[in-house]
């Protein structure tokens, strides 16, 4: 019998997180107990990695078909004022979509758990509401970073370089993960309140499509007139690329000045819209979660 718990136990991280909330010392406070539950959650995540390697490698395959597509597919028909290479133009951009793309994973995840009933299992632990949240989003972050890795080479290899010391290069990686951490909070969100997999996916799409090609990812926003260039200059993918560009140094003498508040100060408005995502969908997540595996 004592065996069979054990196994039983240790199928599932998670489980074996509410047992030991159950029968052990809770952590102190919520924020330190949702930590504490969500890392085991995060870890339960992780595992699929193992059992589901397919997914990795779609992920990593991803950001190099794009930098090889726009790199000698598009790169020749597009234009870049100053004495820059499109390459290195076009690696910034390329890592904002990315991260962006990539906090899709946890809309997918939490509402396939929807689907499965997994995230009702959950509900019945003695572990925090937040756990689930937190372990997701968190476990993501890690999809996110082999990303970065991965672009990072394919980049180095067609003729990207940082021209910035280790610290701008290292504060220009940070950037990018909150961000991508921040939009996995709206993904989350989304996916508790869709009903399957599949609408994750198209509502996603829409939203995140006009965010990154009505942006200065691909071309430079002096390529957009009138309104649109408005919209350009005050997106959030824009400013995180102009940051990422800055920080990598990846801006080329001979630029058109910057007329706009947010790509005059990009690493400033990037950090805002991050506080400003996390403080509203944060808590709303975990509102809806409650409601969501409630029906």
């Amino acid at each position: 019998m004592t065996d069979q718990t054990t196994r039983a136990t240790a199928a599932d991280p998670a489980e074996s997180a509410g047992a030991r909330s159950a029968g052990g010392p809770v952590p102190r406070g919520a924020v330190s107990q949702a930590l504490t539950d969500g890392w085991v959650v995060a870890q339960r995540n992780l595992i699929k990695i193992k059992r589901v390697p397919e997914v990795l490698v779609f992920v990593l395959i991803s950001p190099i078909m794009f930098v090889l597509l726009f790199a000698y597919v598009f790169g020749a028909a597009i234009d870049v004022p100053g004495d820059i290479d499109y390459k290195e133009f076009l690696i910034g951009g390329i890592f904002a979509q990315t991260v962006v793309f990539g906090a899709t994973f946890t809309g997918a995840g939490l509402a396939e758990d929807m689907q499965k009933g997994i995230i009702d299992r959950f509900r019945s632990l003695p572990m925090s509401r937040a756990a689930v949240l937190v372990g997701r989003t968190t476990s993501d972050v890690v999809y996110n970073v082999l990303s970065l890795v991965i672009m990072a080479l394919t980049g180095l290899l067609v003729g990207w370089r940082v021209r910035e010391g280790f610290i701008d290069m290292m504060a220009g990686f940070l950037l990018l993960l909150l961000f991508a951490y921040a939009i996995s909070w709206v993904m989350a969100f989304i996916g508790l309140l869709v009903p399957s997999v599949e609408v994750i996916n198209n509502a996603s799409f829409i939203v995140i499509m006009p965010l990154t090609f009505v942006s200065n990812a691909f071309v430079p926003q002096e390529s957009f007139d009138g309104f649109l260039r408005t919209i350009v200059d005050w997106n959030p993918v824009s400013t995180l690329t102009q940051a990422c560009r800055e920080l990598f140094g990846n801006i080329g003498p001979g630029l058109p000045d910057q007329s706009a508040w947010p790509m005059q100060h990009p690493v400033i408005y990037s950090l805002g819209w991050i506080v400003l995502i996390l403080a509203v969908f944060v808590p709303l997540s975990v509102r809806q979660y409650g409601r969501a595996t409630s029906k």
